[in-house]
């Protein structure tokens, strides 16, 4: 236990990233219907300071929609399809909700951080680990104005998936470190030892895990998860049509067939990996082996609805959100492993 008369607080420090990492859930599933719901492009502007404030007059309903139409979205999809102001108005809500979200965990980080920097209640060497997640929360909102850009180029009618699984990744990733740096100012707290490690399972697990995100993240930015609503067939064959005509490069990376394909069956392969790492993680602590076993098996159920439904929202939503939890599941478990170690 650490010494009372000292100043440092890393049970404190603790709650308030598990607080912070429940919050990036949050936004994870706001990202989740935005994308599902063609939101992402609505705001055509970048405003850190201003943009908090949504329209609150009717002409400024208006100059906003007035952007939109300029769009290719609006000019080739949402136009044609007869969307009018109180649609917009919709979709524009979902946009705006998810940046003020992220704004809003941007204050609950940087303002506790520098609280408990000015107190000196963080533990030595945990000040630049600190400091680096704020870094990736700032990077997610770079990342995320670079997402939607890539939407307003042109004659684009959304956005790139590249860019999209480069957003939603750096989340999880910050999510896991999160959960990482709580985990062991916990155990600082308890007086258990130094920081877990990082060991050989976890990287291959978490490669295999990063694979099957990586997957998901281009089959939503492609609207892949459209490209079936059976399983486990595709087009009443195991192995669907795709294209190859661009060679197996641009297939894997942009055909929605292969894609959707690949994400569905690579699932089973991250399932193996998950099953052996929860069985070691289980006599160290059968907790963290329940709750890894308990999202991947409601990830792989979520999974199979949402193709089956035809990606039905709330659906879709839960199986994003689910496979966050996973990534939180599975940074407890590696950090158990790495208490062994």
């Amino acid at each position: 236990m650490q010494d009372a008369h000292s100043t440092h607080r890393p049970r404190a420090l603790a709650i308030w990233l598990f607080v912070v990492a429940a919050m990036v859930v949050l936004m994870v599933s706001v990202g989740g219907i935005t994308r599902l719901t063609e939101s992402g492009l609505s705001i055509t502007q970048w405003k850190p300071i201003t943009g908090t404030i949504p329209p609150l007059t009717q002409d400024d309903w208006q100059a906003e929609f007035d952007l939109y139409k300029t769009t290719g979205e609006y000019r080739t999809v949402t136009g044609p399809a007869g969307m009018d102001l109180a649609a917009f108005k919709f979709i524009f809500f979902w946009e705006w909700f998810h940046r003020l979200l992220g704004r809003l965990i941007g204050l609950a980080f940087a303002l506790p951080l520098a609280w408990f920097w000015v107190r000196n209640a963080i533990p030595q060497g945990y000040k630049w680990r600190l400091v680096a997640l704020l870094a990736l929360g700032g990077l997610q909102g770079v990342f995320g104005w670079f997402m939607v850009k890539s939407g307003l180029a042109g004659t684009m009618t959304d956005v790139s998936h590249f860019w999209l699984s480069i957003h939603l990744l750096t989340a999880l990733f910050t999510l896991g470190g999160l959960i990482w740096t709580a985990l062991d100012l916990l155990r600082l707290h308890r007086g258990e030892g130094g920081p877990a490690r990082w060991t050989v399972t976890a990287s291959w697990v978490g490669a295999i895990l990063f694979v099957q995100l990586l997957l998901g993240a281009w089959v939503a930015g492609l609207n892949a998860g459209h490209a079936s609503d059976s399983w486990p067939l595709m087009q009443g064959r195991l192995v669907p049509e795709y294209d190859m005509s661009r060679g197996a490069l641009w297939a894997l990376t942009h055909d929605p067939f292969l894609l959707h394909f690949l994400h569905r069956w690579w699932a089973w392969v991250a399932v193996a990996a998950l099953v052996v790492m929860a069985r070691r993680v289980k006599p160290l602590q059968r907790r963290a082996s329940i709750a890894i076993h308990s999202a991947f098996g409601t990830q792989i159920v979520l999974g199979i609805a949402t193709v089956m439904t035809g990606v039905a929202l709330w659906i879709a939503v839960a199986h994003q959100v689910v496979g966050a939890l996973l990534v939180a599941a599975f940074a407890w478990g590696a950090h158990i492993l790495g208490r062994s170690a």
